[in-house]
Order: C-alpha cells, then structure tokens, then sequence
C-alpha cells in the first residue's frame, strides 16, 4: 500500500474545507483531517494586551496531537475504500488506484510547522484579497465570536505573516485563487493530484 499525503491550507475563509469535502467524494481511498479540530480550548489560548484571543498562531494548537493523527493514519490506512461519487470521464482517472491511500490534511497553518513538513505529496495554499476575506469572515459564526477589530488586529496580520513565512523558506507550494469559483478550483487540484496518483504508481513499478 502507497499513501498520498496532501495539503490544503491558506486564508481563513478560503474554502479549505469545502474544497476537501468534494476531492473526498471523488478521489477513491480518501480521508480528511483537519486542523481546526486539534485547536486547544479557550482557557488556554493566550490573550493579547487589546484582550484580543490569539487563535490564528501556532501556539493556540495541538500541532504535536496533529502530526501524531497523521502518522497513525499513515500507519494504519484506515478509509472507507469507496468512491462515493464518480464524476463523468473520471472512471480511465482513478482506474487501478485502489492500493493508494489519500490522505487530505486542511488547515490555515499547516506549512509553517517543520514536522508536519516533511510528510506533504503536494501542498496547495488558498489566497483571497483583504475586502473579501473580510467579507466572508463577517458571515460566519465562531465560537468564541470575532470581537470587534478582531481580523484587522490579529486574523489578517497574522495571515500576512505566515503567509510571507512561506514564501520565504517553502517551495512546490501551488497557489489558488480562493475568489474562483469552487468548481473550477476542483477541478484543477482534482487533475493535479490524479497526475500524482499515476506517478506513485508508475514509480512502484
């Protein structure tokens, strides 16, 4: 057995987790895990001068809890084993894959943490302008909620830094356009890792 291990991170509000959801329904042997879940709890995330939660940073997760559950999910290959849905032209695509497991791991900061890089096949970062990351934050509900002046003085700063984080020390990084729409998105990561998919094959030869 070969597993894939990709990466799904970028913005907040960029459309991680929808987009995981989908390649999940078309890609055969697929898992999910994603970061928000190893988040630690409010008491022990720290509070700024401004009083201002500081969740958008690394040391508000269990980053070690994280690569554990992927290296247990790389040992144990663990999944359904079904495709639940097969897009038309696809079945030539995904054709003798059945001995791969893939793994998708999403997230906003996932590329930032040494340890979890060295297990990525591929890694893809979501971007999205300013006015429209603003603009869709304001449409979702956290649990703590966003206090007032929260994205403009901790989420977006911190995305930037990360961001710029990357771009300095991370190559084989491919960057999307969270402002396409998701089908078109879909599609170009769904090609992408199917060309992955054939090389690990051809590579076990």
């Amino acid at each position: 057995m070969k597993v894939l291990v990709i990466g799904l991170g970028g913005v907040t509000n960029g459309g991680k987790t929808t987009l995981a959801e989908k390649l999940k329904k078309m890609l055969p042997n697929c898992d999910i895990i994603s970061q928000d879940d190893f988040f630690k709890p409010e008491s022990e995330v720290e509070t700024d001068e401004r009083g201002f939660k500081l969740y958008d940073v690394l040391d508000a997760l269990y980053m070690d809890e994280m690569v554990k559950s992927i290296h247990n999910w790389m040992n144990s290959h663990t999944c359904s084993a079904v495709v639940t849905e097969e897009p038309q032209n696809t079945r030539e695509s995904v054709k003798n894959t059945e001995d791969v497991y893939i793994l998708i791991v999403e997230g906003f900061l996932l590329y930032n943490y040494e340890p979890l890089n060295e297990l990525w096949n591929r890694r893809y970062f979501l971007t999205l302008p300013y006015e429209e990351c603003k603009r869709r934050r304001s449409t979702r509900v956290y649990q703590p909620a966003d206090t007032p002046g929260y994205f403009d003085g901790h989420v977006w700063p911190m995305y930037l830094k990360y961001k710029n984080e990357l771009e300095e020390n991370t190559s084989n990084v491919v960057y999307l356009d969270g402002t396409k729409p998701q089908e078109e998105l879909l599609s170009c990561v769904y090609s992408d890792i199917i060309q992955e998919l054939k090389k690990l094959r051809e590579g076990s030869k």
